[in-house]
């Protein structure tokens, strides 16, 4: 009997863990597991495959696992938890014979062209071009920017450090939003606006700006709240669609996305109501002379739940991803 691969894709908070048949996309015995009861991932996986049942001989063989954080090197240190490890242990550890440690954003760009379509909302039909890159780019965390290309056999991941690209504001309001962050972090990012805690930095922002007292201590109360007409917190939204709109243009015109632009991550999904009436199309279309070309392209918001799963699975034998 053909053994299953283990395939993960792990944050901050949570490692989420799957079984894989080889050659199939479909990841199943999906688990979420909370990263602060483990002291690392190994501990994490022994007991993900003693729940499943994929032991002894049912045990994997082959791993492919996404981290959010950089993968370059032997060692691997976990950004928001207390996870480090090295390759060789791990691979050692669950006596794997195939080991793929990948970047969670670079899953994440590797499982939109698995993700199906009805788990893809549509902001603008567009024309996809069938053999061009696909720009994938979403807030979480931080924020992640990847592409994308169909090659001849295997989907080529063309990772990036876009999120870190410097913010340019557009009108007064971000002339001012930038001398807000500037006084206190000094050069700024659009990740540094285009995050979780980016959301809340800017609700702080707008509150300063206005002179009014922050009421809202969280990402998911402003977000709330805005639900709720405080105007504070609404306008601090629209912001955020608007600039997220500017970045995603800018990133598509880099990247030549004519296969479309695909939104991931987990804030979005939940802002799928604010999105249409939002100036966030009116940000991506706003390029000057390319105003035609951002236009032109297909943007969808992705709601799959397990898509770094879905690239982990193509990852793992994938001669593209190493």
């Amino acid at each position: 009997m053909t053994r299953p691969a283990l395939i993960g894709d792990i944050g901050g908070t949570n490692a989420r863990f799957a079984l894989v048949t080889p050659g199939a996309f479909a990841p199943h015995d999906i688990q979420s597991l909370p990263c602060a009861e483990y002291p690392g991932i190994i501990e994490a996986a022994r007991d993900y495959l003693e729940r499943v049942g994929a032991t002894g001989d049912q045990a994997p063989r082959e791993a492919c696992l996404a981290f959010a954080c950089p993968v370059h090197g032997e060692r691997v240190v976990m950004t928001n938890n207390h996870w480090a490890f090295s390759r060789t242990e791990v691979r050692e550890a669950l006596n794997l014979e195939l080991f793929k440690v990948i970047n969670d954003f670079m899953a994440q760009a590797l499982g939109v062209p698995h993700v199906a379509e009805d788990e893809r909302v549509t902001l603008q039909a567009g024309h996809c071009a069938p053999h061009a890159t696909r720009l994938v780019i979403g807030p979480g965390t931080g924020l992640g920017v990847a592409g994308v290309f169909p090659g001849r056999h295997d989907w080529i991941p063309l990772p990036t450090e876009g999120g870190h690209v410097t913010f340019a504001p557009t009108d007064e309001r971000e002339q001012n939003l930038l001398r807000h962050f500037r006084n206190r972090y000094g050069r700024i990012s659009v990740e540094r606006l285009l995050c979780g805690q980016g959301l809340l930095d800017l609700y702080v922002a707008h509150c300063s700006l206005k002179g009014a007292n922050p009421q809202h201590r969280t990402p998911a109360e402003v977000t709330e709240a805005a639900g709720s007409d405080d105007p504070i917190a609404r306008d601090t939204l629209q912001r955020f669609l608007k600039i997220l709109g500017d970045v995603s243009g800018d990133a598509a015109l880099t990247m030549g996305a004519r296969g479309g632009v695909y939104l991931c991550g987990g804030i979005l999904p939940r802002l799928l109501d604010w999105l249409p009436d939002s100036r966030f199309l009116e940000a991506f279309h706003d390029k000057g002379r390319m105003r035609d070309y951002t236009a032109s392209l297909p943007v969808q918001v992705v709601t799959a739940p397990w898509t770094g799963l879905l690239g982990a699975a193509e990852a793992l034998h994938n001669p593209e991803v190493e």
